[in-house]
């Protein structure tokens, strides 16, 4: 069973508080393969791992069906200063 994006980012938005999700189906369509950019500010004061580790955990089921997941998590104030070069 594949992953639609609307579910992930529905899903992000929802249970991290996120304020920006972007997800990109990299497989070509098929719903296997995913690249994710998300902006939450319960991202705040924390390392790499632990942001990715809240990320799996709240894809926990759905990533069982993904193959490949990249993801790339943000603070609010990182964020604007990506955006603002």
């Amino acid at each position: 069973m594949s992953v639609s994006a609307d579910t992930i980012e529905n899903k992000l938005k929802n249970e991290l508080n996120a304020s920006f999700v972007k997800v990109e189906d990299i497989s070509g369509g098929c719903g296997s393969s995913y690249s994710v950019i998300i902006v939450s500010e319960k991202f705040e004061g924390k390392p790499l791992l632990q942001r990715h580790r809240l990320v799996n955990a709240c894809l926990e089921e759905e990533l069982k069906s993904i193959h490949a997941f990249s993801q790339k998590t943000y603070t609010e104030e990182q964020w604007k200063k990506i955006n603002a070069k």
